[in-house]
């Protein structure tokens, strides 16, 4: 726990959310980076090729549920008391699974609101401009925020709310943050409004650890990115090419961890920080968990977090699961 007087002290980068993230995280025992630093523009045009790899079964996968079961999704979210749906997407990124759903949403009532939510704000453009010209009768609005640090008021005007979190996002946060954040929305929503969540599930390490560590090397390049984006905002001098990227499957914690493995003993500057950290051969920087679920397991999730589970989607081979829950 570090002091209000010890933390005003520190450089004035260091108190910026991408600075004290960094230093904060290099200084810790073990080194850990958060996975929202991966998504600066490039970053986020890496994720994108990312979900089209042959290895990444997760947005593939969850694409066809949603393909074969959105007006079913939909049916299920507006039943009921009648009252226009609004969606609302945590982390949108470019919305192309969501067109699914919108286009689902607009058959059953003709138009919808969309509000999509993102850290990022090209994606953001990018699926506003898409969604405008192929949906007319969609009305999205695009917010650039971090909804991770607090979820901010969502509009109501008598309209029925439902929040999709999908892509298994809530799979990068310790259990207890992800029940935090899943109670945030909570606070934000009325009974009745729902929460759509999709979650990767648990299954063979043969096929979680290749979606994590691709033949291309698309995923070490996105996790080495953020040491890119630490060079380029924060004065830091890594060189790329003195680490390797490395997926683990944990088994008893049921995530795939990546981490960024130093390849020698070395010493970093980072100097809008006015850092030094010192690397050993061998040691890592923690960048994400990747938690895998089973259905007790979203079940008990959304119960502590003030949602009731009503029903689940899932491809044939139960790789992934989409849960539709309500707000109690």
């Amino acid at each position: 726990m570090h002091s209000l007087s010890s933390i005003l002290a520190l450089p004035e980068a260091a108190q910026t959310p991408v600075g004290s993230e960094v230093f904060f995280g290099l200084t810790s025992r073990p080194k850990t980076l958060s996975p929202w630093l991966f998504y600066d523009e490039a970053g986020s045009q890496l994720f994108e090729q990312i979900t089209a790899l042959p290895e990444y079964y997760p947005t593939r996968t969850e694409r066809e549920i949603f393909a074969r079961h959105a007006d079913e999704i939909i049916a299920v979210a507006t039943s009921g008391p009648p009252a226009p749906l609004t969606m609302i997407e945590l982390g949108a990124g470019t919305a192309a699974k969501t067109t699914l759903l919108l286009e689902a949403a607009v058959r059953r009532q003709g138009k919808v609101d969309y509000l999509a939510i993102d850290v990022s704000e090209s994606p953001l453009i990018a699926a506003k401009e898409r969604i405008e010209r192929e949906i007319p009768s969609v009305t999205i609005t695009p917010r650039v925020a971090d909804y991770t640090t607090g979820v901010a008021d969502f509009p109501a005007d008598g309209k029925r709310r439902m929040v999709l979190y999908i892509g298994s996002s809530i799979g990068n946060f310790e259990p207890a943050h992800a029940v935090t954040l899943l109670r945030d929305v909570r606070a934000h929503l009325s009974p009745g409004d729902r929460l759509l969540l999709g979650v990767d599930r648990v299954k063979d390490s043969s096929v979680l650890l290749p979606a994590y560590d691709d033949a291309a090397g698309v995923t070490e390049a996105f996790n080495k990115n953020v040491l890119v984006r630490i060079n380029r905002e924060l004065g830091g001098n890594f060189n790329t090419r003195l680490f390797r990227h490395r997926a683990r499957w944990n088994e008893s914690h049921s995530r795939i961890e990546m981490h960024l493995e130093s390849l020698i003993r070395q010493q970093v500057t980072i100097q809008a920080l006015d850092l030094e950290v010192k690397f050993v051969r061998g040691e890592t920087i923690h960048t994400e968990n990747s938690y895998k679920f089973t259905l007790e397991g979203v079940a008990g999730m959304l119960s502590r977090s003030g949602f009731g589970l009503d029903r689940c989607w899932t491809d044939e081979q139960g790789w992934f699961g989409v849960y539709l829950a309500t707000a109690g």
